[in-house]
């Protein structure tokens, strides 16, 4: 029986291309590289390649995450209202622009700081570190909070947005895949020239991305129509009073719950992958590219089947089964000691991911557009920076959790060191158990309390409709 999610008889416009949706989709290769680099490197490179004090990485990676909370919000609320080049070049497109260029830049740039010996001088270090990674989030928050609150807007219906989320996350997780790829054949243990070289070779790779998805991210004349429909009949919200309606909509704090932890658990689980591969598997880091293109292989192949299942049985369903089946296929990390277990359970997350990673968008698109009903005008920039004032947090908690484990059980940062039987299950802790206990928490979150499906779904769809929005 098909679920009622599958709306039906529902107004269309401006039915978007396949090849607007491929194109559209670098956006998200580009945030998936970016971010996937960040977590699996930066606060490894700073532990152990750089030496800088775990402490004081944890703590700038808190302080970070805090300007983080603030900046996203501010800045989605700023940019999210018509400006003199709105009618021309959209509400979205140029804002995408303006920050993908600094946000490669930036990141390239954390793997350059001070040449000085961070034991008797880490203060240059670490600030540096500080202000490198809140310049990244400032130009990273603004191209993310644009690509992805406009996915809503560009991409309508559900088969639309279905299909639209399939090919954005196959192409977002090969850009995942090249991070597995990249890192792992130009890092060396032990040597920070080989990081520097990594970013440089990213850079050029996302640059090449930003020139693919020129196209994709402009806005017809439509969409365009639409956003400004909305600012026509209504007198601007303030920020506060939008966190308050936001706020106040059970569906979007769910989701919004359930995101977080999916999100404290994937960082913590990419975060430990350098950690696991050198401590546990004593490998090089290269074996990385074998359990990244199993985890790929079975993300992309699995992707398809998990949307004939979600248009049978819904998008909430498939969205709380997801975050189970990852919470299950994170176990085994608990025991796996070689690389063919390793590469077997890769395969098998990467099914789990598949079915929760096609839902994000397909699931914020519809509490947006709940949002959107309300207030009666397009503000995702804004509600998306909302949603990562709270994802935020799990950057604070991720960067504790892994510094408190490793003084808990005395791991040695130097990189040509042998790790006690303590210390390696903490890296057991915060790679597995932890991330498991989140997803399944996340997951019952969301099949309990989680409504915005059926006629409740319908109803909205159409009042948007009545409102040209």
């Amino acid at each position: 029986m098909s679920s009622t999610n599958n709306i039906k008889n529902e107004e269309v416009i401006d039915q978007a291309t396949t090849g607007k949706m491929t194109s559209y989709s670098f956006t998200f290769f580009v945030s998936n590289f970016i971010m996937v680099s960040y977590g699996l490197g930066i606060f490894y490179f700073y532990e152990v390649e750089i030496g800088l004090a775990v402490t004081l990485v944890a703590l700038s990676n808190a302080i970070f995450a805090i300007w983080n909370m603030f900046n996203d919000p501010l800045l989605g609320y700023l940019t999210d209202k018509p400006l003199r080049w709105t009618k021309k070049y959209g509400l979205r497109a140029p804002w995408i622009i303006i920050s993908v260029i600094p946000t490669i830049i930036c990141f390239f740039l954390l793997f350059i700081p001070p040449d000085v010996d961070p034991k008797t001088n880490p203060w240059p270090i670490f600030w540096y570190m500080v202000i490198m990674t809140c310049l990244f989030d400032t130009f990273y928050s603004l191209f993310q909070n644009h690509f992805s609150g406009g996915f809503a807007n560009q991409f309508r219906s559900d088969d639309e947005r279905r299909k639209a989320s399939m090919i954005s996350q196959i192409i977002g997780v090969m850009g995942s895949l090249a991070t597995g790829i990249v890192f792992p054949l130009t890092i060396i243990y032990g040597d920070k020239s080989s990081f520097v070289l990594a970013g440089f070779v990213s850079l050029i790779i996302m640059s090449i991305c930003v020139l693919i998805f020129l196209p994709g991210i402009r806005e017809s004349q439509d969409t365009i129509d639409r956003y400004l429909e909305g600012f026509k009949k209504k007198n601007d919200i303030t920020f506060w009073r939008m966190m308050k309606i936001a706020l106040k909509k059970k569906n979007f704090m769910l989701s919004l719950t359930a995101y977080s932890l999916y999100v404290l658990s994937y960082t913590l689980n990419q975060a430990s992958m350098i950690y696991f591969i050198k401590d546990i598997l004593e490998m090089d880091l290269t074996v990385a590219i074998y359990t990244s293109i199993s985890f790929i292989v079975a993300s992309v192949l699995s992707m398809p089947l998990w949307v004939k299942f979600a248009k049978k049985f819904g998008h909430v369903t498939t969205y709380a089964l997801g975050l189970f089946l990852m919470g299950v296929a994170y176990i085994p990390y608990l025991w796996i000691t070689t690389l063919t277990e390793a590469i077997i359970f890769s395969f098998t997350s990467g099914i789990a991911y598949g079915c929760f990673n096609i839902m994000i968008m397909p699931i914020v698109s519809d509490c947006y557009d709940e949002v959107t009903v309300e207030v009666g005008k397009h503000q995702e920039a804004t509600l998306l920076g909302i949603r990562n004032f709270f994802f935020r947090l799990t950057l604070i908690f991720q960067g504790f959790i892994i510094a408190w484990v490793h003084i808990t059980t005395a791991y040695n940062p130097d990189p040509l060191a042998t790790q006690t039987p303590l210390a390696i299950w903490g890296i057991r802790v915060h790679m597995a158990l932890i991330p498991a206990i989140c997803l399944f928490i996340g997951s019952f979150v969301i099949f309990v309390w989680y409504d915005l499906k059926g006629e409740k779904k319908i109803a909205i769809r159409k009042r948007l409709n009545e409102l040209g929005l």
